[in-house]
Order: structure tokens, then C-alpha cells, then sequence
């Protein structure tokens, strides 16, 4: 470091100054965050050493500030750049990718900006070197400079980690980051990148990706040297087309090399009422006080969860038991398989959160609560199994993975703030300053089980570590971060157990925050070099690239069993859902017109293609959670849909996805006559449903609220009728509670008629719908440009999917990113 820097004290009652050194105030004993943040953009390369730039941020290294007032709001920029946008989409690879924590403007220069990330691969405070200089601030090293030193096991997982990465990241349109060698780091087992790269001219490739694992192979571990070249070959020669397919051989290998070491595992779990709450609403498996010592999880897999109840009085601890049950009942089936492939389950994680979620709900409605009386509950739970571990998540309770070089959160809230970067709408320190922000966007018992998205993730288990999971009475105010030095590094050195550990992280939750439950699930792992023979033997592994698909379709794919090896067969349907979870949504990235226009007619042909194929095949959408999503429900059809010709095919819902681009073959549809309850029972006459826009989305925002099932007079302003012929663009779905899916549409272009060729037109009322009400102002033009909202069930059937548009036709939305104008429209859940 180039010099002692003074920080300011974080509480605003305080502030006072204090050294670098200090780990707290002086003054006031409040806890000093020290944040080192990586800077990117033009700005920074004219900053010199020990300069403070916006009276704040103190230049320690090259690139490398020091925030030196961590009290007060990063500046955050007016608008996202499309350059940025990709760090917040990504913010559930957060173990992986940096995210973006404010900006310095310098107004002496132009063109000066400078973009700080946090969470970016630079050593903490506290870290030492093996030769006990201390590192806090400086830079993780290359992957390069520390492959040739790793065992085979390590250098496999990383080339597995950069797997799992490449679909997530080839989605933003930033793959190239893993091309570049400078920007992969490492923090002992993890792959972490220093920034991201946007693509050039040249899309990134997997045959790109297999030429620099090539130039790694020489120095790679004899055991291991010949698989890793021969699956730079395979990647080169075009033989493995997806990442699934690199992931499934390295999962092989994986699990072969991972007999190479043992591990034991130690389990200990605590929940306490906590200091001001009158009854203890979380609830923990094992039984809170159980003590577990030398787990073998090659012979057992042993498990722990964590719930916290939400609903008070109404039952957040009746929620909280009763999800502890489910999910131990439901998953002894799964304890007892020992050769199930990692894909699959992952699919019976969720589905155990699903079932749990189902039984709450359930009672809810057995015992007749609505909205705010319905009980819920948060829940984390870890599975151990071999060399794995897995992850499931719903909620704002939390797992940290903590090692001796860092502590790192690897669940992201379920709030409306961590969701709000998931849309790439805000920073998140800013959206947390929003109302409501650490309200739920989900939980178990609060919603059906179609609008429940369970996350699960995967972690190979390859040096000590620890992995806590804790309701929020203990990680609110940040105390993980705060107290994991103290408390559970002593873990990893011996010095203390995990019972031991997890009694003094109660008391700090107790006496530090004080405010409400706490529940703590710690696992210690450690790893030792194994003792059955043969673990160091050359791999020898079947070479046969598993026939995922090229976008993993097919009605019975072959997935890997990590345990033995060997393919076994695995529905698609539970495929899809297994690689949903790891792989967020693919977004569009912006073209020059004509590569848009090309990209969109051989789109257009592999779906029909595909649809026609396989038609029973889910279209998997990332629209409310970002990545990691379960499929949208299907929506029941509220009318009829018309007769298609063989020319125009009415698209099926699962089609009408964020991006796509719709015609309108018909603009009305015969509504289902119903039967009134007169004295003659007559059916009342027949009426049309018409396809009519809604200039704003508050026919979405009132039926969110509690007790609103139908839409007030004057709730929105119609734009109009969409005509025959009208191309739209969608670039929103939202789901509305018990009333199915809407769409928000952009208009592209409308039809070359007398009344749209030249200026606007006006556009009458339209009939009168079911959809919107007959009171509502309609607006005075419909015009491309225009973007409005619309039930995604109404216009189903009167749309196509048009595979041969005109350059003409595309309008508006030429160059139109999807999603780009959809706003967020939360359905929330009572705040804890």
C-alpha cells in the first residue's frame, strides 16, 4: 500500500477520523469497513498514487481506490450505460463477477469518468501471505500464475467453474471476459473475474475457449494432462456446441478425481427467541444444540436448514416447522440415492422447496388467511454429498462461504432491491434506499407454487472452508462481514469447534443486534489428501460428447452421473429445470440493422423448426428473478382460440416471450356466451373481445394489492385497437396474481392502409372488454413507438409469430433491446 489513509467513522452521529489501521472507531467503536474497489474506465489511468479523487476515494494502487467515507451513498449515475448493465444482470454470480458500487465524476476533464466495483478479486483486510505480509488491497493473482502449482482436482474445478460461467456470460454479451487471462483471478478454489469484456467484432466461441485451455494442458497435472487435451480438441473440432456439454465431461472428471482427497465434516446448529421478541419464529434441522463431528459424505449425506417464519402471531413459526418437516421427510428418498446425476438433483431440491411451499399454502387456505394473515417462510438448506455441495434458497435468509482468504454471501436476497438489479434498474446501495426495499418478492406459503422461483446452486467442496447459514436476526447490519474474522477463522485454524463457534455467534446477534430471532447452521469442511489407492492414476474417462442438444432439447437427453460416470436417461421437462437454475435467460445484445434482421429470420426458422419437432418443449423465461428461474406457469385461456391456417399458426403462449416479435392476424375473437342468473336462464347475447392497448401498467399495479380483484372506473388510459397486420415487439411479462400473465408490447409498425400510411389517426373507442373498463379515456393516436399493455391470454390467439418481415416492417424496433423499457412490477410480500 503507498500510504496510511484516513477513514471516516460510518455512524452519522460520529464520524470521526481514524487510521487505515484501526479495525474500529476510536471514538465510538463502531466497526470500520475497509472497501477496496477496482476502478475502471479512462478517467482512472490519469490518477496518481495517494490522490483522493471527489474529496472520497483514495488512489492505494493503479486502478485500486480505498473508500475513505464508507458512511455515505456512492454516486450513483443518472442513466445505466449499456457497458454496465451486465454487472448488475449478473448479480447472482456475484462469487464470480465484481458489481458496480458508484461512479466519480471528475469535471476538470472530459470523457473522465471512473466506474468503482466492489466484490472485485482484491484481498481483504486481515489476510496475510505465507510469508506474513499482509495482502489487504492488493490484487488476487492470476490463474495463470498459480495453474502449474494447483493439484489436478483444483485445476478441474476451475476449468469447470469457467464452464458454468460461459453461458451466463455469453448471454450479456461479455464470454470474452473469460478469453482474457488478466481478468482471471483466483481466491484459493474459487475463479473469480476483475472486470467484464464486452465482445468484440469476433463473437466469443467455445472453440476460442479450448484454444487458451490449450496453451494451460502442457503444465497441466500428469493424471489429468491427456483429458484436458483432449477436450481442447473437442472444443476446437466443434464436437462439444454447448457449455452443458463441456460441464458434463468436466463433471466426470470431477467426480473421478474427487476420491483424490477425503472430507470430514462438522455440523452444529442453534435458534434462539432472541432478546426482544415474546416466541421464536425460526426454526433450524438438525435440532437446534445438535452437535455433528466427522461426517463422512461419501457415506452420508448429512443436511441442515435454516428457516425463518414470517406472519407473527398468525403463524411464522407454525410456517417454519412445518417447512423443516417437509423438507427432511421429502428428502430421505434423495439422501438414500446415491447415483443420482447433479442435474437431476438440483430438479428434486427445488421441487422438495415446492412441496413445502404447497403444504404451508395449504393450511393458509385450510384456516381461511388472506394477503397479510397468510404465515410463511424464509428458508436455506445445504446438502453435502461426495465432493459437493448443494445450495437452496428462498428468501432473504443467507449462506456465506467463508475460507482463509475471504467471506463471501453466495445467496442473493429475495427482496425488491437485489430485484431491481437483476433488471439492471439501479445499483444496489441505491435501490436500497428505495421504500420497501427489503421487502419479499417471495417466500414459501405466501403464493402458488407456479410463482415460486427456489434457487440451487453447486460448490465443489476442494479446500477447508465454512459454509454458515443464518436467518437475518444475525446478518442484518452486516455482522458477517464484521465478526467472520474473529469468529470463524479461528474454524478453519483449529482453535475452536463448531459448536463453539456458532454459541458466540448467537451471543453477538443477541447482544449486537438484539432484534429479533436468530437461527445459525454452521459447516465446517476440511480436506485431506485421500488414502485409497489408485486416486492418483491417469484419468481415463469416456470421451463420448453427451448429446445435450445444441440448445438441450430432445425428448431424452443423457445426463452424467457424477458418482459413477456413467449416462443414464433423464427427462427433458427435468433437464430444462436443471439447467435453469445455473443458466439465466440469454439477452438480445444491440446489432447493426441488418445482422438484427438476419439473427431474427434464423431465429425464426429454428423455432419453428424446433416447435414443430418437439411440442411439448418449455420455453424457459428469465422475467421476474433475472437467472436461476423455474418455467413460467401456464396460463389458462380465457377464449377460444380461432382456426389457423397452415400459413399463419396461432403461436402457442410459451412462444410469446420477452424479445419476440408478433403480427396480429385478427383483432377481435367471439367471447364464450354466458348465462346470466334470470328467471328465464337465457344465455346473453355474444360479445367481442378486442385487442386494445392499456397506456400504462395500472391495471397490473392494482390488482397486486390486497383485496383488488377488479379494475376501478378510470383505472387507465386506452391507446387504442391494434389493427390486422400490426407488428408489435415484446419487451415485458409480468404475472399478476390470480390473473394470469400480461405483456407489455411495443408497436414496431402498423399495416399500409389510407389510415396508418401517413400522419396518425385518431382512433375511436373500442368496444367494451372484459379486459378494460368502459369508463377508461382512451387515447387520441396509435403509432409505432407506442408501447402499452395488454393479457397476455386475450391476444394469444389472434397473433403469429412472423418468420419473413420486411426491413419495413420492423420500424420502431429496429434496433430495439427487449426488455429495455419494462418496468418492475413487484408483487410484495409483508416485510419481516
Amino acid at each position: 500500500m503507498h500510504s496510511d489513509t484516513t477513514i471516516y467513522c460510518p455512524n452519522h452521529a460520529c464520524q470521526a477520523p481514524n487510521s487505515e489501521r484501526q479495525r474500529s472507531c476510536q471514538q465510538c467503536h463502531t466497526f470500520l469497513p475497509k472497501r477496496y474497489l477496482w476502478a475502471i474506465g479512462k478517467g482512472i489511468e490519469s490518477c496518481r498514487l495517494g490522490e483522493l479523487l471527489a474529496e472520497r476515494y483514495s488512489v492505494k494502487q493503479p486502478r485500486i481506490v480505498l473508500d475513505t467515507k464508507p458512511g455515505l451513498l456512492p454516486e450513483a449515475p443518472t442513466e445505466i450505460s449499456p457497458d454496465l448493465e451486465p454487472y448488475l444482470r449478473l448479480v447472482s454470480y456475484q462469487l464470480h463477477v465484481p458489481q458496480v458500487y458508484g461512479v466519480v465524476t471528475l469535471p476538470q476533464k472530459r470523457n473522465s469518468g471512473i466506474w468503482l466495483l466492489e466484490q472485485a478479486p482484491l484481498y481483504p483486510e486481515g489476510v496475510m501471505s505465507a510469508s506474513l505480509e499482509p495482502l489487504e488491497g492488493q490484487l488476487m493473482p492470476e490463474l495463470t500464475a498459480v495453474w502449474q502449482q494447483a493439484s489436478a482436482l483444483r485445476q478441474l474445478h476451475w476449468l469447470w467453474q469457467i464452464a458454468q460461467l460461459w453461458e451466463p456470460l455469453a448471454g450479456e454479451g461479455v464470454a470474452a471476459s473469460l478469453l482474457q487471462p488478466t481478468l482471471l483471478r483466483v481466491e484459493g478454489s474459487l475463479v473469480r473475474l476483475l472486470s467484464l469484456q464486452p465482445e468484440g467484432r469476433t463473437p466469443a466461441t467455445l472453440a476460442a475457449l479450448g484454444q487458451l485451455w490449450q496453451r494451460w494442458q502442457p503444465t497441466a497435472k500428469p493424471d489429468i494432462a491427456a483429458f484436458v487435451g483432449k477436450l481442447c480438441q473437442l472444443m476446437q473440432q466443434g464436437d462439444i456446441r454447448n457449455a452443458e456439454q463441456l460441464v458434463a465431461l468436466l463433471d466426470r472428471a470431477l467426480a473421478d478425481r474427487g476420491r483424490s482427497q477425503s472430507r470430514q465434516l462438522h455440523i452444529a446448529t442453534v435458534t434462539d427467541q432472541g432478546p426482544s421478541r415474546q416466541r421464536n419464529e425460526d426454526a433450524c434441522y438438525p435440532p437446534s444444540g445438535t452437535l455433528w463431528a466427522d461426517v463422512d459424505p461419501t457415506q452420508t449425506q448429512p443436511l441442515v436448514v435454516v428457516c425463518d417464519g414470517i406472519g407473527g402471531h398468525e403463524g411464522g413459526n407454525v410456517a417454519s416447522n412445518l417447512a423443516i418437516d417437509t423438507v427432511q421427510h421429502q428428502l430421505q428418498s434423495v439422501l438414500q440415492g446415491s447415483t443420482t446425476a447433479p442435474t437431476v438433483l438440483m430438479v428434486q431440491l427445488e421441487r422438495v422447496a415446492l412441496q413445502a411451499n404447497d403444504i404451508i399454502s395449504q393450511r393458509n387456505d385450510s384456516e381461511q388467511r388472506q394477503e397479510r394473515q397468510r404465515m410463511g417462510t424464509t428458508l436455506v438448506a445445504a446438502l453435502a454429498r461426495d465432493h459437493e455441495l448443494y445450495l437452496t434458497h428462498v428468501g432473504d435468509s443467507r449462506i456465506y462461504r467463508i475460507s482463509r482468504s475471504g467471506c463471501h454471501q453466495v445467496t442473493l436476497d429475495d427482496d425488491l432491491a437485489s430485484r431491481e438489479v437483476r433488471l439492471g434498474y439501479a445499483l444496489y446501495r441505491q435501490a436500497l434506499q428505495q421504500p420497501g426495499s427489503g421487502s419479499l418478492v417471495q417466500a414459501l406459503g405466501m403464493n402458488a407454487s407456479t410463482l415460486l422461483h427456489p434457487t440451487v446452486q453447486r460448490f465443489v467442496l476442494d479446500e477447508d472452508c465454512v459454509f454458515l447459514l443464518c436467518s437475518d436476526g444475525l446478518s442484518d447490519y452486516d455482522r458477517v462481514d464484521e465478526y467472520w474474522q474473529s469468529e470463524l477463522l479461528p474454524l478453519l485454524d483449529g482453535k475452536v469447534n463448531v459448536a463453539t463457534a456458532s454459541q458466540r455467534l448467537l451471543a453477538i446477534a443477541n447482544h449486537v443486534n438484539g432484534h429479533d430471532n436468530v437461527t445459525i447452521g454452521l459447516l465446517h469442511c476440511q480436506v485431506s489428501p485421500s488414502k485409497l489407492a489408485g486416486t492418483n492414476a491417469p484419468l481415463n474417462l469416456a470421451m463420448d460428447v453427451p448429446d445435450l442438444g445444441a440448445n438441450g432439447g430432445g425428448n431424452m437427453d443423457p445426463t452424467i452421473d457424477t458418482t459413477t460416470g456413467r449416462t443414464q436417461k433423464v427427462s427433458a421437462a427435468a433437464q430444462t429445470q436443471a439447467r435453469t437454475q445455473i443458466l439465466p435467460t440469454r439477452k438480445p445484445r444491440t446489432n447493426p440493422f441488418l445482422a438484427l434482421l438476419s439473427l431474427l429470420v434464423v431465429l425464426g426458422i429454428g423455432g419453428a423448426i424446433a416447435y414443430a419437432a418437439f411440442p411439448g418443449l418449455r420455453l424457459w423465461t428469465e422475467v421476474l428473478l433475472g437467472s436461476r428461474t423455474r418455467p413460467s406457469p401456464e396460463p389458462i385461456a380465457t377464449t377460444p382460440a380461432p382456426t389457423s391456417s397452415p400459413e399463419s399458426p396461432a403461436p402457442n403462449v410459451e412462444t410469446l416471450t420477452v424479445g419476440a416479435l408478433i403480427q396480429v392476424q385478427r383483432n377481435t375473437v367471439e367471447a364464450t356466451p354466458t348465462a346470466e342468473a334470470t328467471p328465464t336462464a337465457e344465455a346473453t347475447p355474444t360479445t367481442a373481445e378486442t385487442l386494445t392497448l392499456t397506456a400504462t401498467e395500472t391495471p397490473l399495479t392494482l390488482w397486486s394489492q390486497p383485496g383488488q380483484s377488479t379494475l376501478p372506473k378510470s383505472a387507465s388510459v386506452r391507446l387504442g385497437t391494434l389493427p390486422v397486420g400490426a407488428v408489435l415487439q415484446i419487451s415485458s411479462r409480468q404475472a399478476v396474481p390470480d390473473r394470469g400473465y400480461w405483456l407489455k408490447l411495443k408497436v414496431c409498425s402498423l399495416p399500409s392502409t389510407p389510415a396508418s400510411a401517413s400522419a396518425p389517426t385518431s382512433v375511436s373507442p373500442a368496444p367494451t372488454s372484459v379486459n378494460t373498463p368502459a369508463t377508461a379515456p382512451v387515447a387520441a393516436t396509435l403509432k409505432p413507438g407506442v408501447s402499452g399493455w395488454i393479457e397476455q391470454d386475450t391476444i394469444a390467439p389472434l397473433v403469429t409469430s412472423n418468420l419473413g418481415l420486411k426491413a419495413s416492417q420492423l420500424g420502431a424496433c429496429a434496433t430495439l433491446l427487449p426488455g429495455a423499457n419494462a418496468s418492475p412490477l413487484p408483487t410484495v410480500q409483508p416485510t419481516k
